[in-house]
């Protein structure tokens, strides 16, 4: 019976041992991630606003307000510094272009302060993307690569996801950190070429709950070549 008894325990401490050293796919610490960070598959009807201030060395802060509805494809971005304020929304195809409450721009204006329903896209797709992730990380055009690694990050472990994507997506090579334990981004890093160790690294700490969904509430800038302070995003 004693035997018997310990046999079974043993059994079950090898099939708990092997299942919980068992490698995670790219895609299962994706979708790990996302647990963590979107529990109730919100990101896909994201209604809401962001505060983000800007704070960069020798610039006055940056304030933006910005507002994204995904159902009605809706991007509005209200940005301050200094004297200058910009608007920009996009709503489908349709774009409208603010400069200090003025909506009727002088082509001379408008290229001093390089303002463009292009530049307007830009912004739309640039916070989406860094306030989506890594739902984000989802789309299509996004390759996942299969692979996990281990790494230590400026004295912390981590889980590391590649990502890159479909040349007619983008070119950038990323990488993701994630908490080993509880699976929350707290790192991410892109390189145009990796060879040159060009491109940045992002640090994320705290967080907020915006519609149920985990957001970071600081991102500072950093470039990979030289650890050199680019600035800092906060999400009041």
């Amino acid at each position: 019976m004693k035997k018997s008894f310990f046999y079974c325990l043993l059994c079950c401490f090898i099939y708990i041992t092997t299942a919980t050293s068992q490698e995670l796919t790219g895609q299962q610490l994706l979708e790990k991630a996302i647990e963590y960070h979107d529990p109730n598959s919100n990101w896909e009807t994201f209604n809401g606003t962001l505060n983000v201030t800007m704070e960069t060395p020798k610039n006055a802060p940056r304030v933006s307000t910005i507002k994204i509805n995904l159902p009605k494809e809706y991007f509005y971005v209200k940005a301050s510094r200094d004297a200058k304020t910009t608007e920009y929304t996009v709503e489908k195809d349709t774009c409208v272009i603010t400069f200090n409450g003025e909506t009727n721009i002088s082509d001379k204006v408008a290229k001093e302060n390089n303002l463009s329903c292009d530049r307007a896209n830009m912004y739309k797709n640039y916070y989406t993307y860094l306030y989506g992730l890594p739902m984000k990380l989802k789309d299509a055009g996004t390759v996942i690569h299969p692979k996990v690694t281990k790494k230590t990050f400026k004295g912390k472990k981590y889980l590391v996801l590649k990502v890159t994507y479909k040349e007619s997506v983008g070119k950038d090579t990323w990488y993701f950190y994630f908490d080993p334990k509880t699976y929350a981004m707290e790192v991410y890093q892109f390189f145009k070429d990796e060879s040159k160790n060009d491109g940045e690294y992002i640090l994320l700490t705290d967080e907020t709950v915006i519609n149920d969904i985990k957001i970071p509430k600081k991102r500072a800038w950093y470039y990979n070549k030289d650890n050199g302070y680019l600035g800092t995003d906060i999400l009041k």
